[in-house]
């Protein structure tokens, strides 16, 4: 009997435990192609019946499936897809599902480094980072009492948007930093929320009460630009407002608007709309902007993890098991 084929997108991003576990059950075939290219998928992806997504840039939608779902002699292969991400906002899920194909996703397992990058960009937005590096490299460093001051979480309000598991996460590692106050806002009250310590409000009264504002949420129809000027101008002139969810989530022109403005104080964002940013784009420009290239869920074991996950998700869904996290 001939063994399962699963291709893998972009082989040599897939950590190599992952990898070898793959072939160790599976022809697997690679494909190494430039991140945002389908051609080379929709031509091979007929004769497989698992396919591995390390990065979400690959869309499978209603065309995809469709040649997905080219009769082979024993009928259609393709039986499950695994991303190794934790957005999903790259899949039609509704197309997917129709087809009767199994998708899992690889959430969890990036909470902790996605919530690492969320404080060192609540640190480095507050403490004015970029824009004290700017300076240094000017040589325009001042010994003055008042210069460069920036605002503390010790006594603070914290608001976080997303109280999921990196919500969480986040919440867990600003505790050392003598916040004053957590808030959250959602689609309802978590009891693990109440629990923790964290107090449930709406957003609007997140966006009033909050000195620190971090997003956590993934995209979706509902928080799809949630983020606009209205949002900003209900913020107080010190919040910081940092982004670890999506970068669609903010309207960036308004964000520009509002930093620029000094609406707000300050921005850490690992995620922007689009991604990445044009080199000459006017977020670069700006001194009050923290920025980074997504690197959120960007360390070792975090990657080798979330790989795991995805190639779990696949032995499971070739075997006829349930996933170990289905979408």
């Amino acid at each position: 009997m001939n063994k399962p084929r699963v291709l893998v997108k972009s082989c040599n991003e897939v950590p190599k435990v992952a990898l070898n576990l793959l072939k160790s059950k599976y022809n697997v075939t690679a494909i190494e192609s430039h991140c945002h290219a389908r051609k080379e998928i929709l031509e091979v992806i007929p004769e497989h019946d698992a396919l591995f997504l390390p990065l979400p840039h690959t869309k499978v939608d209603k065309e995809f499936l469709n040649t997905a779902g080219i009769y082979s002699i024993s009928g259609p292969n393709l039986k499950v897809i695994a991303t190794l991400s934790v957005g999903y906002d790259h899949l039609d899920l509704a197309e997917i599902k129709k087809r009767g194909i199994k998708v899992g996703y690889s959430p969890c397992a990036s909470s902790v480094a996605v919530a690492e990058i969320a404080i060192a960009l609540i640190l480095s937005a507050a403490r004015r980072a970029h824009e004290g590096r700017l300076k240094l490299e000017s040589g325009d460093v001042r010994r003055t009492f008042q210069w460069m001051v920036g605002y503390d979480l010790r006594g603070s309000t914290v608001g976080i948007v997303g109280f999921g598991n990196i919500g969480k996460a986040i919440f867990k590692r600003l505790q050392g930093f003598e916040v004053g106050q957590f808030l959250y806002t959602g689609h309802s009250r978590k009891e693990d929320g109440d629990d923790l310590g964290a107090k449930f409000v709406s957003l609007d009264e997140l966006l009033e009460k909050s000195d620190f504002i971090v997003v956590a949420t993934p995209l979706n129809s509902e928080t799809f630009e949630m983020f606009c000027y209205e949002s900003f101008a209900k913020m107080k002139k010190n919040a910081v407002f940092v982004n670890v969810g999506r970068g669609k989530v903010v309207k960036t022109n308004d964000l520009v608007k509002a930093l620029k403005n000094n609406t707000i104080f300050a921005a850490g964002l690992d995620v922007t709309d689009p991604e990445p940013l044009p080199i000459d784009h006017e977020l670069l420009k700006l001194t009050n902007a923290v920025i980074l290239p997504h690197l959120g869920s960007a360390t070792v074991k975090t990657r080798e993890d979330m790989a795991m996950i995805a190639a779990q998700n696949i032995i499971n869904g070739l075997e006829g098991k349930p996933l170990p996290y289905p979408l």
